[in-house]
């Protein structure tokens, strides 16, 4: 036995050491022939860890030291290298992902956080009185850092008050500057500077299964937020005593209240302005009218000081096949001219009671759904190339849109 630092160290055979490794297992198996230090508590010195000094005197005991040695290295490439490229990668960190003040949020929920931060001290609650009392809770959006405000018309139409809470709290009276049934579209505003705006986007860029994000104030519940998607386009349905038409479809929930609220697209720009839901009050499915449609509204109360709607001057009925078969019609789709008004563009071009209008401008007018939409992204004053059926036979006739009177908004 040989004394160092004051402790005995423990001189054993190579067949010592083996049966000391056999007895403890294979732990002492690493620890005696790989890192050279022996814990285990069966061994006599178990209240310190003891070094042992390896006696390999043989070739033999040096050849399976190798071994063990190779072998321990092996594992840890294994460990550190080859493992880890097996392992699913699912079980990885999944990428676009960042740590965020309440776990893990993808870069798709930090991207909607981002747009609801941005875009929600725009948008806005309007109460609308009639006769003194409390008419309506709905939502609007800041379009002007002036106090210019979107929102429905039916929000605010046959109301003689309308105020509006900003998102700092503070309530302003405002007023109508102008609206239009037709479309649902309303312009208000407060008398207030520097107020965030909802920065507007392109419409008729949409495209069916992208994102959709709906902010307003349903039930009274302030900047409530809902995700969706555009669900589709160019959907008409009845409202406030006309046909609403044109309109983006999403299922992001529009709640009563969500009226005149914005809906965004994924960089935070407002697509469309929530109007109507079909289902119910749960809000089964939403609409809103597309931005681009809002906008012209918008332009044409800044420059003329109300709504200006194009006008063809006809009324109209959607051709179906029973309807084709009946009065042997050469076409199954279309709309069927019903009525003319007397001195409107239509009557002024030479369109008849019975022409079927199949295109306008080249796009295919399949229902009374398809003209509107066409319409509706045209301005007074603009020429627009009208293919008909009349007698069988296939003719152009060019008709120049009028501003609809007023006596006719509404009416259908």
């Amino acid at each position: 036995m040989v004394l160092r630092r004051g402790k005995p160290i423990l001189r054993r055979t190579p067949t010592q050491l083996a049966n000391s490794a056999t007895k403890c297992k294979s732990i002492c198996v690493w620890y005696t022939f790989a890192a050279h230090v022996c814990i285990c508590p069966r061994h006599d010195h178990t209240k310190s860890i003891e070094r042992v000094t390896l006696l390999l005197g043989g070739s033999r005991m040096r050849g399976r030291a190798s071994i063990y040695l190779f072998a321990w290295a092996l594992l840890i490439v294994f460990s550190l290298v080859i493992w880890p490229a097996f392992v699913p990668s699912g079980a990885q960190t999944p990428a676009g992902t960042g740590a965020g003040p309440t776990g893990v949020l993808l870069n798709e929920e930090s991207r909607i956080i981002g747009i609801v931060k941005r875009i929600a001290p725009a948008v806005v609650q309007v109460t609308s009185y009639k006769s003194g009392s409390k008419e309506g809770l709905a939502s609007g959006f800041i379009v002007s850092p002036n106090g210019e405000i979107l929102t429905n018309n039916h929000v605010v139409s046959d109301s003689n008050k309308l105020l509006v809470t900003l998102a700092d709290g503070r309530e302003l009276e405002a007023k109508s500057l102008g609206g239009d049934p037709l479309i649902d579209v309303a312009i208000i505003k407060v008398n207030a500077t520097g107020l965030p705006t909802a920065p507007l986007g392109d419409s008729d860029s949409l495209q069916v299964g992208q994102a959709a994000i709906a902010i307003g104030n349903p039930y009274g519940f302030e900047r409530t937020v809902t995700v969706g998607v555009v669900s589709a386009l160019g959907r008409s349905i009845p409202g406030g005593g006309a046909s609403l038409s044109n309109l983006i479809q999403t299922d992001a929930k529009i709640y009563p209240g969500n009226s005149g609220g914005p809906l965004l697209n994924s960089s935070g720009q407002v697509i469309g302005v929530n109007t109507a839901v079909v289902g119910g009050e749960v809000g089964v499915l939403g609409f809103a009218i597309p931005i681009n449609t809002a906008r012209r509204a918008m332009n044409d109360v800044r420059t003329v000081g109300h709504v200006r709607a194009p006008w063809m001057g006809i009324s109209y009925g959607d051709i179906t096949d029973e309807i084709a078969q009946v009065f042997k019609l050469p076409v199954k789709e279309g709309v069927l001219v019903a009525g003319v008004e007397n001195g409107g563009p239509a009557a002024i071009a030479g369109i008849q009671k019975g022409d079927i209008i199949v295109e306008v401008d080249g796009k295919k007018i399949t229902d009374g759904g398809d003209l509107q939409r066409v319409l509706q992204s045209k301005n007074v004053g603009d020429k627009v190339a009208v293919t008909i059926y009349r007698d069988g036979k296939r003719r152009s006739i060019d008709v120049t849109l009028q501003e609809m009177p007023m006596r006719l908004r509404g009416a259908g």
